[in-house]
Order: C-alpha cells, then structure tokens, then sequence
C-alpha cells in the first residue's frame, strides 16, 4: 500500500507520542501539526521535521487522508465534526466525546459522509493484550464466568504540565483511564449489556505540585472514584474501580475468572505484560507472547522501568484496513459503545438504577502474529 499522509491537530503533551509513533512506522507519514496556539506547532514542527499548519490549512490539504484529532476531551467532538465535514478520516485520542450524545453524533456524521472513525485507546491491539485474548479464545480458562478491574492513583496534578482539564466536564478518572480498561474487556469478552455504579469526589479543590503551575488551585467539577459492575453481553460480569483519591493499592489492573481457571492480564496502559494464568488453583505459569507483535519494551518510564510502547498502531490498521476494505480494530462504533459504557457510570450513580446499554459494537478481531506493522497490510 502506499504510505498514508497524517495530519495532527493538538500539539499538547501528548502529540510526542503520536509523533514518535509515526516516525516509526513505513506505513504513515505525519505531513504537518496545527494547534490553536501557532507557536506550540511550531515548535513540535521543529522537532519532528513537519510543517507547522494552521487548522484551516490542514483541513483543506489533499495529500493528507486521515487527521490525527488530540485536543483536550471537549473539544474532540466539534474538531473531530470538522474534519469530517472537510471530508477525512479522523482518528481521536480518548475518549471519543465528552459525553454520549456529542459521540453518537460524530458517528452519524462520519456514517454519512462515508468516512472512517478510529479512536484511542490502540493498547488492546499490543502482544500483552492479544495473548490475553487468545487464552480466552482457546478456551484454556473455560468460559469466563467473572473478574475484576482497578485503576488507582491520587490524581494528574503531582505530574501533568497543565492537569486543569482532567478535573473538568470531559475528564475524570474514569473517562481518562476507563478507556484501556473497558476496551480492552470488550477486546476480551464482547460487548457490555448494563451497568450500575456508585460514584464520590473526595476534594472539591486540588492543588497542583508539579511545574510550571506549582500552587494553582483546580475546583474538581467531576466524580473521582468510581466503583461499578459491568454485565457482559456473555454473561460474564466484571466489578471495576477508577479513583484519583487513593495513595497506594496492590490490586492488579484486570484480573479475568473462567470456570476452569483464572488469568492475570497486564496493564492495559501498556502495550506489553506478563500473561499468567492459573489451571484450577494451582501455581500461577508465564503464558508465552513471543509471537505477538507490540509487546517488546521500548519506552523508559519515569520510575526508570521499561515498558512497551506502540501507539499509533490502531491508525495504522485503520489505514491499511481503508486501502484493503476491511473493518480496522480501534473503530468507532468500539469507541462509542465504549464512551456510553463510562458515561452510564455517573448515570446509574446519580439515579439508583442499572443503565441499559443502547449500543453495541463487533469484538474487534484479533491481531495476527508476526512481528511488525506488516500484519495489518
């Protein structure tokens, strides 16, 4: 195939990612990086030798087939609209909209104008998550009948630059992180039929300790834990923690429960992991992802440990998946039924009820074996 043109609109702290990814890959190309603030593409232009764009200029450019929409969680929606209006393909960072309905619409749109949706997060597609995957599969756990899900920490603002928006309609704990977790449970078991929920805030105010805004004080608009169950359209029901209030856990990220066995599956912030997998209560054994693409460790994180990472894969599927006519994995009718799911959470909260799932979506295929990029081709 030929190598698809990108355009990337969003130069915040997450456009390095997207940028590094990019340069990677054979199959991609990132033509140019716009931002509301011409300066911030500037400089990022500079450092991956790309052009720095206006946003107008980028949606009327003909080489470029997909535009890359990381704007903070309140705008996706209207930015992702306009590139479908200007008739690309948009691939958004998580989550696809700051609520359902404003989701639903850029689906509808894109369903309209014949154009393709891919949204973030593309974790679920790396070696740890398909390996994970296959397990279940192979039906080495038996049908899976339970779990668990747990993401903790005690909030963005001890470390994000500007961590004002994780604390406004749009973010949240759950709508920052239940994105990998909840795709990557729909990755393993099919859709959710219902949810319920109890959901808190523990400050109304936070205090930001990390720089260059050491001392601002965000008001919390948001619920910052989270605790709900999700019923599988399987059968299967999952219990999930999100919480930006809490020092230190040892719970593991997922955690699956079959009728012959259970599965410790790795972070699904991450591409990579260990698998480990116990058979009727006995020891837990390493599951082998040697022959599973994306799971090598490549990225040195803050703690100094190393961790797999690929992002940008979910496009690069979805660009090879247009030239061959296929579905590509990290789709939007994934991320639409994913955002109702975590939508539905402050719902069955505020109303004392189950939430009725009113989408659904196809459980992505796997990822082949193999060792690079070229298995999406």
């Amino acid at each position: 195939m030929a190598v698809t043109r990108l355009g990337i609109i969003g130069c915040g702290n997450i456009a390095d990612a997207y940028l590094k990814g990019a340069s990677r890959s054979s199959l991609v190309e990132v033509k140019g990086v716009a931002d509301l603030r011409h300066e911030a593409a500037v400089a990022r232009a500079g450092t991956y030798g790309v052009e720095a764009m206006s946003i107008d200029g980028m949606l009327a450019d003909p080489e470029i087939s997909i535009i890359v929409n990381i704007t903070v969680p309140l705008a996706h929606a209207d930015v992702s609209c306009s590139i479908l209006e200007a008739g690309k393909h948009v691939y958004s960072e998580k989550p696809l909209a700051a609520d359902f309905e404003a989701g639903r619409s850029v689906v509808e749109l894109a369903s309209r104008h014949g154009l393709r949706i891919g949204c973030a997060p593309d974790t679920f597609l790396g070696g740890g998550h398909q390996a994970a995957r296959r397990v279940i599969d192979e039906g080495r756990i038996g049908k899976v009948v339970s779990g668990a899900a747990c993401f903790t920490s005690h909030g963005m603002e001890m470390w994000h630059p500007n961590p004002e928006f994780f604390f406004k309609r749009g973010g949240g704990p759950i709508l920052d992180m239940g994105p990998y977790y909840i795709t990557q449970l729909v990755n393993l078991l099919g859709p959710v039929r219902r949810v319920t929920a109890q959901t808190s805030k523990a400050f109304d105010v936070r205090t930001v300790t990390s720089e260059p805004l050491r001392g601002t004080k965000i008001p919390v608009d948001v619920q910052t834990t989270v605790n709900g169950v999700l019923e599988f359209v399987n059968g299967a029901n999952i219990p999930i923690t999100t919480s930006w209030d809490i020092w230190k856990t040892e719970r593991k990220p997922i955690e699956i429960y079959g009728e012959t066995g259970s599965m410790l599956v790795p972070d699904p912030n991450f591409f990579g992991g260990d698998v480990l997998v116990s058979k009727e209560g006995g020891d837990w054994q390493p599951v082998d992802i040697g022959d599973h693409p994306f799971c090598k460790p490549n990225r040195e994180l803050r703690q100094g440990k190393m961790a797999a990472d690929y992002r940008m894969i979910g496009l690069i599927d979805m660009a090879c998946a247009i030239s061959a006519g296929r579905a590509h994995r990290a789709s939007g009718d994934l991320a639409l039924h994913v955002l109702e799911v975590m939508t539905a959470f402050d719902r069955s909260s505020a109303e004392g009820r189950h939430i009725e799932m009113t989408t659904t979506c196809e459980q992505p295929q796997p990822v082949p074996l193999g060792e690079d990029e070229e298995v999406f081709k």
